[in-house]
C-alpha cells in the first residue's frame, strides 16, 4: 500500500475525529449521549463488524496466518507487559499504574480496526480480531488486577464469565465457525451483518472526537511523565515489537496487524478503570487523548517502514 493511500486513510478518520468534536462543542453530542453511542459501538457495530469480516474466500495461507495470529498476539502482550514494566521503573504511585495499563492496552476498537479495514479490508479484521479477543481477556484480568489487585474466587469467576460473554469474543467465535465449517450465509443476512459493521469506524472517530473535546489538556503538559509515557508509548514499545518481527523473519499480515494494533493510541479503557477506581482520572483522559491525536503521525510513520 502506497504512503499516499495511507496518509488519505488516516487523514480521514481525523476529519472523522473533527466531526465529533464539532458535535461536542455545539451541544449536539452530549456526554450522555456519548455513552449510548460507546454502548451501541462496543454491544453491536464492532462485533457485527468483526463477524462479517469472516465471510470471505479463504485460502491456506489466510488460514494459516489466523493460527499465527493467535500466538503472535499472546506473545506480544507478553512482550508488551514485561517492557512496559521495566520502562515505567523510574515512575511512581497511581501515575505508573495509569501508563501501564496504556501501554498494555491499545485502541483496538476505536482506532485499531478501521485502520487495518482501511489497510487490509476484511482480512485485516479477522487477524485485528484474534488480537482483540487476547485484548479483551488480557483487560478483564490483568488490567483489573492492575487497578484492583488481587481477585476474590467468586469475583474471579464473575469476570471470566464476563470475557466469555463479550460481544467482540463471541463475534470472533461465530466468525471462526463460518471459517472453519465454510458456511455460506444468505446475501441478506451477510449484507446486513457488514452494513451494520461498516459504521464502526465513522462512529468510533466520532466519539474519539467528542471525548477530545472535553479534555483539559494544558494544566498536564507541565508533568514530565505525560511525555515519558508518551514517547513510551507510541514509539518505544512498537519500535521494539517491530525490531523482533524483524528476527522472526516474518513479514505476513499476520504479523503486521499486530504490530500495528501494538502501535495504537492507550485504550478508552485507560480513563474507564481510572474513573471507576478514582486513580488519576483526569491524568488518564489526557493520556488516551494526547496518544491519540499523536497517534495520526506516528502510525503513517509505522505503516511506511512496515507496509
Amino acid at each position: 500500500m502506497k504512503i499516499s493511500a495511507i496518509i488519505d486513510s488516516v487523514f480521514s478518520l481525523f476529519i472523522m475525529i473533527l466531526v465529533g468534536v464539532y458535535g461536542s462543542k455545539k451541544k449536539i453530542i452530549t456526554s450522555e449521549m456519548n455513552k449510548g453511542l460507546t454502548d451501541i459501538l462496543i454491544q453491536i457495530a464492532l462485533p457485527f463488524m468483526i463477524a462479517a469480516s469472516f465471510i470471505f474466500t479463504y485460502d491456506d495461507t489466510i488460514k494459516s496466518n489466523v493460527i499465527k495470529t493467535f500466538y503472535y498476539s499472546l506473545i506480544a502482550y507478553i512482550i508488551m507487559i514485561a517492557i512496559s514494566y521495566l520502562l515505567l521503573l523510574p515512575v511512581k504511585n497511581d501515575k505508573k499504574t495509569i501508563l501501564h495499563f496504556a501501554n498494555v492496552f491499545t485502541n483496538t476498537g476505536y482506532v485499531g480496526f478501521p485502520i487495518l479495514n482501511s489497510i487490509y479490508g476484511a482480512e485485516g479484521v479477522i487477524y485485528g480480531s484474534i488480537f482483540n479477543m487476547f485484548f479483551v481477556i488480557f483487560v478483564w484480568t490483568y488490567g483489573l488486577i492492575l487497578f484492583k489487585g488481587n481477585f476474590e474466587r467468586k469475583e474471579l469467576k464473575v469476570e471470566i464469565e464476563k470475557v466469555l460473554l463479550n460481544p467482540s469474543i463471541i463475534a470472533v467465535f461465530i466468525g471462526i465457525i463460518i471459517m472453519v465449517f465454510n458456511i455460506q450465509l444468505p446475501s441478506a443476512i451477510s449484507s446486513s451483518m457488514k452494513s451494520i459493521g461498516n459504521i464502526t469506524g465513522p462512529l468510533s472517530m466520532i466519539i474519539i472526537g467528542a471525548i477530545l473535546s472535553n479534555v483539559k489538556i494544558r494544566k498536564h503538559l507541565r508533568d514530565w511523565t505525560i511525555y515519558y509515557g508518551i514517547t513510551t508509548k507510541l514509539a518505544i514499545i512498537p519500535i521494539i515489537i517491530y525490531s523482533i518481527s524483524l528476527l522472526v523473519g516474518d513479514t505476513s499480515k499476520a504479523i503486521n496487524t499486530v504490530i500495528i494494533m501494538t502501535a495504537m493510541p492507550a485504550s478508552a479503557m485507560t480513563s474507564i478503570f481510572a474513573e471507576s477506581f478514582d486513580k488519576e482520572k483526569e491524568y488518564a483522559a489526557v493520556l488516551v487523548s494526547i496518544t491519540t491525536l499523536l497517534s495520526l503521525i506516528t502510525v503513517p510513520i509505522l505503516l511506511k517502514i512496515i507496509t
